[in-house]
């Protein structure tokens, strides 16, 4: 408001009501005077479009207008409205965030960081390059807002004792007017930490640091803390249940194409974005090496060179977090357990090349079962393992310490679990959930009124087009549109039109949503794209004019990746040169 013309101000008071009431006023002509069941659906997905990207009302409460509406105009039955509120898809994002929700709470997500960059080096491009890996890492599992949250102080702990060090090896330098080997510095500094360098005339020096030294301070700062939201973002694109477009496609396919034979899940997923994923990764490190630091390979590398204070700082702070977490505790070891049990059972359930355990252990089991079984199991399992190990007492304890063993038989054998619903009940997302419900009950409407095949009829003339540069185009409308949008909603939008296209012009459905679903995430160029953004503007280190900038080559990068993605690697996995027979089943509705 405060950036608008002085006339315009009065204005803006109104600007939410205008957009609330004046949308269904001005829409209003389109079910009026075309009075069918396409005309109205698409009414209230216009509406809810404008209420989406405009956030005048809460996202979650935008997807809550199905359940009103549909059934009003006659475009679907509640029943199956509601339904789609809790489908399988939404059971296993619910399974899958409780898991995460474990993790968080024991903290075991902060320990997996401080491993892996005590491993990696403290060199300014590896210490990049480990934020990166280890956001990208955490980001695959738990929410992209919890992992940046966690990340970006651990980030500006190590930035701020480098600084600090170094303004104390810069003094120490000028103070005795001889340039100290490192050892000696940091022998100096352990045994007197608090003295004050005094120069021969008695007087405390200004701060040496040439301006040149200090824009170049600003510019790495800028890059570290800028990677740990890109690396969220990319992070989350390489599991099914990593970020919610994902689960978007995953519950639009399965909706749209029921005898698709559930192509899209878990492993299959896995296997065409986790290589993705890194291809993008390792780009995204570069690009801002190249943009915050320059590529000085020996500087940056640390070729042949020995750690400097500077360096040793980095890794103390990381050290002294690292101790304050303590040795692994049972409650950790048993979630980490948990974890690992889960990726299995989703990894083992349908592999594709061989039998998986749904098929050999139930009969029938791969009709039955899908990924949301095990996520759910998993779940129910951290609400009953315990939190401390359980103490096994004889039936004729020892009498050398009575008191305690009296103690010990009045405490329950199972002590309080892993999970506690209070906690899940705060930390779980639930206008995701309900969001993702929203846009199953609209693609379900879309499709069931006719108004998707209506959509796909009028995309006929792209058949002319080569396919490879349809996915690109729509790649890149979707990276620039998901600039405003939510992530979600940008998907769920955008999905169904996808596949009515694909399916009006035979090409395969997933040659098109795959590259739409990956880069409804590219929310790299403004700090309200997406809340790792928004968490790292607020340090205050970033303007947004630094975000767009690098946010812009960002989007070419995860375009680039995403058209070489489907072109190579992802046309035999899921054969997307051919028109399968399952996709001709929403042409036919």
């Amino acid at each position: 408001q405060k950036m608008a013309p002085t006339c315009l101000r009065p204005l803006l008071r109104y600007q939410s009501f205008a957009i609330l009431f004046l949308t269904p006023l001005l829409l209003l002509p389109l079910p009026v005077a075309v009075p069918t069941r396409e005309a109205k659906c698409a009414y209230i997905i216009i509406i809810m479009a404008v209420y989406w990207c405009t956030e005048v009302i809460p996202l979650a409460v935008t997807s809550l207008m199905p359940v009103v509406f549909f059934p009003l105009l006659g475009v679907r039955s509640s029943k199956s409205v509601c339904l789609q509120y809790l489908n399988d898809t939404n059971m296993l994002f619910v399974g899958g965030l409780i898991v995460a929700i474990s993790i968080e709470q024991w903290n075991l997500h902060k320990r997996i960081a401080l491993r892996v960059l005590l491993i990696l080096g403290v060199k300014p491009a590896l210490l990049m390059l480990g934020f990166m890996i280890v956001t990208a890492f955490l980001s695959m599992w738990i929410s992209n807002t919890a992992t940046t949250a966690m990340m970006v102080p651990i980030v500006h702990a190590v930035l701020d004792q480098m600084d600090n060090t170094e303004h104390d090896v810069t003094m120490m330098e000028q103070a005795t007017g001889q340039t100290n080997t490192v050892i000696e510095l940091e022998e100096k500094n352990a045994s007197d930490p608090t003295s004050v360098h005094v120069i021969s005339n008695g007087q405390v020096p200004d701060d040496p640091r040439s301006s040149e030294e200090q824009k170049m301070r600003k510019h790495i700062c800028k890059g570290m803390t800028l990677c740990v939201c890109y690396a969220a973002s990319i992070g989350g694109t390489a599991t099914l249940t990593g970020t919610g477009p994902n689960m978007v496609l995953k519950g639009q396919m399965n909706q749209l194409y029921p005898n698709s034979n559930d192509i899209v899940n878990f492993a299959s997923w896995f296997g065409f974005a986790f290589p993705n994923m890194i291809l993008m990764l390792v780009l995204a490190w570069l690009w801002l090496q190249c943009s915050f630091m320059g590529l000085n390979l020996k500087k940056s590398w640390g070729c042949g060179t020995e750690r400097t204070a500077k360096e040793k700082a980095a890794y103390s702070v990381l050290k002294a977090e690292m101790k304050k977490l303590g040795p692994i505790s049972y409650a950790e070891f048993n979630v980490l357990l948990m974890f690992v049990l889960l990726v299995l059972l989703w990894f083992s359930r349908h592999p594709g090349f061989v039998k998986g355990w749904a098929a050999m252990l139930f009969p029938g089991g791969e009709k039955y079962i899908t990924d949301s079984a095990p996520a759910v199991f998993v779940a129910l399992l951290l609400f009953i393992l315990p939190a401390n190990k359980p103490k096994f007492i004889g039936w004729n304890p020892s009498t050398s310490d009575p008191e305690q063993t009296e103690e010990d038989i009045k405490k329950p054998f199972l002590s309080a679990p892993l999970l506690d619903w209070n906690v899940v009940q705060r930390k779980m997302p639930w206008s995701i959930v309900l969001l993702l419900g929203g846009g199953f009950a609209l693609a379900d409407a879309s499709a069931n009124s006719g108004l998707s095949a209506w959509l796909g009829h009028q995309m006929t003339p792209l058949g002319s087009i080569p396919p490879w540069a349809i996915a690109a185009v729509l790649s890149l409308i979707i990276s620039v549109f998901t600039e405003c949008t939510s992530n979600v909603a940008t998907a769920t939008l955008f999905l169904p039109v996808f596949s009515s296209m694909a399916a009006s012009i035979k090409i395969h459905p997933l040659y098109v949503m795959l590259p739409g679903t990956l880069s409804a995430s590219f929310a790299f160029m403004l700090p309200v794209a997406t809340p790792p953004n928004a968490i790292v503007f607020s340090y205050g280190h970033i303007r947004v004019l630094d975000m767009v900038r690098s946010g812009i080559v960002m989007n070419i990068i995860g375009v680039f990746c995403v058209t070489l993605a489907i072109n190579t690697w992802g046309r035999p996995m899921f054969e997307l040169d051919t028109f399968p027979t399952w996709a001709n089943s929403t042409t036919n509705q």
